[in-house]
């Protein structure tokens, strides 16, 4: 198609095509210059920070070009070893080296006139550089251990989360490669700058989980959302995507909070976000904590009562409710009494239990009615150290 015909409707059918989420106006040019770049045969360089989904354009640029029939390779260069990288992009000779027991075609052979997409770039050698440098001029390369000279027809889509003009300062960047690959630059906006498409993607990948492994869906409450718009996502997209997975997982089917979020996600201690989580009430999980332990005792009470009458229990700790709710076998352990239940602070209340469980936090979480995420929680704020009570 005619690069001046791309319409919003066209960026549109690229997003659905490619499950790109997002409505941001930074998003919406990045996939627009890809698809007006693509039908033109020229080098691309993609830039944007890590995580923010820099893959997704060598796709549409490969997809919407001449050359979609042919085959895409994409090429990780941080991850291939400096000794195997010139073998790997270019092949080698039988012979040419320790290992090297047959020839081999390497990725700019196999994906003769299709696209080949190196990711990472500024982590290449300087030699390699220069093999790439002539590729991208003449199309021509050497495989390793051979002199015979071979001929490539292929578009080179290129990524990094690196200040190449920096890497180009350093010395560790040739400056003739950088304006080889930097024809056309797509810049991919990082996740905190692209608004709303926050919510978006990390309720689809709430929804994706839920649906992959059959759980009950999150939700995220209003305080939560202005919190994911708020913080920088350092990681960008895969760090959000890991988080809300973990979210998915140990929280199903609740209702993620502002403070449930604060404790999933890393941040520094000098910013707004530590004054947030040190200013937050716990007025609401104490008072749940105070009613549990309330309805436990009338419980407690009134079985006690019910059996007295009977003539069934002459000593309230010959039998005890609470151990055949909790299900311990362990003839040492005694539950907490309604008087216990009754008094003392909190911060008592756990201790008592863990003395009772001999500091074992699982134990002491079940008598208290209690998560043991929630416990872990309360241990950590009220400064209790459960190996004291083992």
């Amino acid at each position: 198609m005619p690069a001046e015909t791309v319409s919003r409707a066209e960026v549109v059918r690229a997003k659905q095509r490619f499950s790109i989420i997002g409505n941001s106006e930074a998003l919406n040019s990045a996939i627009e210059r890809a698809v007006k770049v693509a039908p033109i045969d020229l080098s691309v360089l993609v830039t944007g920070e890590s995580g923010s989904g820099k893959e997704f354009f060598p796709k549409i640029i490969h997809q919407y070009g001449a050359r979609k029939h042919k085959k895409y390779i994409a090429v990780n260069c941080g991850a291939i070893p400096e000794g195997t990288i010139d073998s790997e992009l270019f092949g080698h000779e039988k012979g040419s080296f320790t290992g090297a027991l047959s020839d081999r075609k390497g990725y700019f052979e196999e994906a003769d006139e299709g696209t080949i997409f190196l990711d990472e770039v500024a982590e290449l050698p300087l030699t390699t550089q220069a093999r790439l440098l002539r590729v991208l001029e003449t199309g021509e390369f050497l495989k390793v251990g051979s002199s015979k000279v071979q001929k490539t027809d292929i578009r080179v889509v290129a990524a990094t989360n690196a200040d190449l003009l920096k890497a180009v300062r350093a010395g560790k960047f040739r400056e003739d490669l950088y304006y080889r690959l930097s024809t056309v630059i797509i810049q991919v906006p990082n996740l905190h700058d692209r608004g709303d498409d926050v919510l978006l993607l990390a309720r689809k990948f709430a929804s994706d989980f839920s649906e992959r492994y059959m759980t009950a869906p999150i939700r995220f409450s209003e305080e939560a959302g202005e919190l994911l718009l708020a913080y920088r996502w350092p990681g960008n997209v895969r760090q959000l995507k890991n988080i809300v997975e973990q979210l998915a997982l140990f929280d199903s089917g609740e209702t993620i909070t502002r403070r449930r979020l604060i404790e999933v996600i890393p941040h520094p201690a000098d910013t707004n976000l530590q004054v947030s989580a040190e200013s937050h009430s716990y007025e609401n999980e104490r008072e749940h904590l105070w009613q549990a332990l309330l309805t436990l005792k009338k419980e407690v009470e009134a079985l006690r009562l019910q059996l007295s009458e009977r003539g069934d229990v002459t000593d309230h700790h010959s039998y005890s409710p609470m151990r055949s709710i909790i299900k311990l076998d362990d003839p040492a352990f005694e539950p907490l009494s309604a008087d216990i239940l009754s008094e003392g602070s909190e911060k008592q209340q756990i201790i008592d239990a863990l003395r009772r469980c001999k500091g074992s936090k699982r134990e002491a979480a079940k008598m208290l009615e209690m998560s043991e995420r929630t416990l872990y929680r309360r241990l950590h704020e009220l400064d209790i150290t459960p190996d004291k009570y083992s």
